[in-house]
């Protein structure tokens, strides 16, 4: 059977917020009700709050496809979850990189224009286009940045809500 991605992406987001209420947060899916927000997180108080935005991949893909709102810089208290969900019959572990929109912003516009600047293939340049995509661990993205310093740091979430 055919896989879908819908469901896929829908599951992501409930084992992002699944992780979060294990670590004695409050969070809540938006069901697509609130634009670039996945997942509403706060601390118990209610007194803080993060936005987070939940991307999906297979764990073993090179990629992981963000989009161009990337490149937009949302503020502190944004997060960006890219949430490798294992397929249904493989025993991989999840795997989860949490990115400040800061540090998305700036890395995805530094690449996008390395990319846009350099000659594809026959020396033809490249076409500029909305998508975005970034490289997972192990492998460096094009202006050098890696994302390991991200996997499973829901410190980076954590500390905003202290």
């Amino acid at each position: 059977m055919a896989e879908n991605k819908n469901a896929r992406g829908s599951s992501a987001q409930f084992f992002v917020a699944g992780e979060l209420c294990r670590r004695n947060l409050v969070a809540v899916v938006t069901m697509g009700n609130t634009p670039n927000t996945d997942i509403l997180c706060s601390n118990t108080e209610g007194t803080k709050f993060v936005h987070i935005q939940v991307k999906t991949f297979v764990p073993g893909i090179s990629t992981v496809m963000v989009g161009k709102k990337a490149e937009k810089d949302f503020g502190k208290s944004f997060i960006w979850v890219l949430a490798g969900i294992p397929k249904s019959d493989s025993d991989d572990d999840f795997l989860y990189y949490i990115v400040p929109s800061a540090d998305m912003a700036k890395n995805v516009i530094e690449q996008t224009q390395i990319w846009l600047n350099t000659p594809g293939k026959n020396g033809k340049a490249h076409n500029p286009s909305d998508a975005r995509s970034i490289y997972l661990p192990p492998k460096d993205n094009y202006n050098g940045w890696n994302l390991e310093k991200y996997k499973n740091n829901w410190e980076l979430i954590e500390s905003k809500l202290r």
